[in-house]
């Protein structure tokens, strides 16, 4: 009985060749449909992007461990993929061009606060999508955005936002307010100690 279990846990269901060439067909498989499907699939996701991943995952199980259900089967796909993956993040670290390929491009959603329609439609982002990624950046609306890049899928990458500088009158004006309430807070503060001293 005790030999069976370790068997089942550890004798390899299907040759160990088989077991390394299915992750890495499947890696590449994912690597081109989630970059044909854009830069949202992992920038921004919204509910139906997440369902899609999480039965992505399991939709492509079989076709990597195959029918081999022992751990040793399933070491011998993880490690295959976390090798894999290394390998071609170093690749591509050294080969800008075809990471520029591979990663995309950033793309500028909101230039000098306009919003580009046309580039919100190209990536599947709606408006709402769009306000709530800036919420999430601390901005209380679009209006206070100079500047929104979808950036290429990296580890980090989501939307970046860069908020309006204002006007030098502005500028200038807050500047001001802020020296004056420094100001009388230095004011009060002196007062009391003033009054304290009396």
């Amino acid at each position: 009985m005790e030999h069976k279990i370790w068997a089942d846990m550890f004798q390899v269901g299907l040759p160990v060749l088989e077991k390394v060439l299915r992750p890495v067909i499947v890696y590449f498989f994912l690597v081109v449909g989630l970059r044909l499907a854009g830069k949202r699939e992992l920038a921004q996701l919204n509910t139906f992007d997440l369902v899609v991943l999480l039965t992505l995952s399991n939709t492509v199980q079989n076709a990597i461990i195959g029918n081999d259900n022992s751990v040793l089967g399933g070491i011998i796909g993880a490690a295959t993929l976390l090798a894999l993956n290394y390998l071609v993040v170093r690749f591509l670290s050294t080969h800008a061009k075809l990471d520029e390929i591979v990663e995309g491009t950033p793309e500028v959603i909101i230039e000098h606060g306009q919003i580009k329609q046309e580039v919100l439609r190209k990536e599947l982002i709606t408006l709402p999508e769009l306000e709530v990624a800036a919420h999430k950046q601390g901005f209380a609306s679009l209006h206070e955005i100079e500047k929104a890049v979808l950036e290429p899928v990296e580890p980090g990458g989501s939307l970046s936002f860069i908020a309006r500088r204002p006007e030098p009158d502005t500028a200038r004006h807050q500047e001001v307010m802020g020296r004056l309430d420094q100001m009388a807070a230095e004011l009060r503060e002196l007062r009391l100690r003033l009054s304290g001293e009396s």
